[in-house]
């Protein structure tokens, strides 16, 4: 999962949206430095990370990428389940759109923002006034997003190449998607995320 399947699932489930936006730049036991809400977001995004990696969708998912990129490809495919988030966004969250949820997620992460990790401060600096959760529905977009992180990351570099896979198993990506992302939603209002 990559930001926005974060933001909506930690919303689901009433979960700290900073801190599940947070986690990534967090390292250690996120109590010894944050408030318990803020913490247990932290914690629920982890724990969701390691769930989606080990789903049997998303594995099999990951077998579909070329050998030159399949070591990127759970990088790739956080990016992608975004993808289908957000285009399908109306669908499934028919009551808030998508432009009202990132407002909401904005208004409480942002006043926030002075306490939290530089590199944090940095990505939401981008992030709300470049739009990237609305853009993510367009797939020119996310082929930028996957140069953009290759090129901060040479180790990474494959990733700019792992649109191609993308592009070549798009239709059966999205019904992988909509396997597993509705039990997702289904666990983060039950609160068992």
């Amino acid at each position: 999962m990559n930001f926005l399947a974060h933001l909506h699932l930690a919303h689901l489930a009433e979960s700290s949206l900073l801190g599940n936006l947070m986690a990534d730049f967090v390292r250690g036991n996120p109590h010894d430095e944050w408030s318990g809400e803020v913490a247990a977001g932290i914690q629920m995004h982890r724990r969701v990370d390691v769930m989606t990696d080990n789903l049997p969708e998303v594995r099999e998912a990951r077998e579909w990428f070329r050998p030159q990129t399949r070591r990127v490809a759970p990088i790739t495919l956080d990016v992608m389940w975004d993808h289908f988030l957000s285009r399908h966004w109306d669908t499934l969250s028919p009551v808030l759109p998508l432009g009202d949820f990132v407002a909401l997620s904005r208004e409480q992460i942002v006043p926030a923002l002075p306490s939290t990790p530089p590199r944090f401060v940095n990505l939401n600096n981008f992030l709300w006034s470049e739009r990237w959760l609305e853009r993510y529905s367009e797939m020119d977009y996310i082929a930028g997003v996957l140069d953009r992180m290759a090129i901060r990351r040479p180790r990474l570099a494959a990733l700019g190449d792992s649109w191609h896979d993308l592009d070549a198993h798009y239709d059966a990506l999205e019904a992988k998607f909509w396997q597993f992302y509705p039990r997702m939603m289904a666990m983060a209002q039950e609160k068992t995320l």
